[in-house]
């Protein structure tokens, strides 16, 4: 059983047991947190595909830490110009664990 869930903007296809790591959500590690918008979901004969959510699916999931990914470098050239422009981000993540999906 699968289900596609929009958290934080962004669409994940997930399955229970499933570990993703997605844009910082507002919540403490170990905390369980449910999603409504589900999008699709199925089991191993159909498809049920929302319009524009799925009534009555629920994707539950527990925060398991919080962190920052690896520098990303921008860096701009304007050729003859003698302009340059480099700056750098590093951006900050939330590691979750599907633990249950509600048809």
């Amino acid at each position: 059983m699968y289900a596609v869930v929009k958290i934080g903007g962004k669409q994940f296809k997930v399955q229970e047991g499933d570990i993703l790591n997605i844009d910082k959500l507002d919540a403490q590690p170990k905390e369980t947190k449910e999603v409504s918008s589900v999008l699709a979901i199925s089991d191993d004969s159909r498809i049920k595909i929302g319009t524009p959510t799925v009534d009555g699916a629920k994707v539950s999931y527990e925060v398991l830490s919080h962190g920052k990914d690896k520098k990303v470098i921008i860096y701009k050239k304007r050729r003859r110009k003698d302009s340059k422009l480099k700056k750098g981000f590093r951006r900050e993540h939330t590691m979750i664990k599907i633990t249950k999906i509600e048809a």
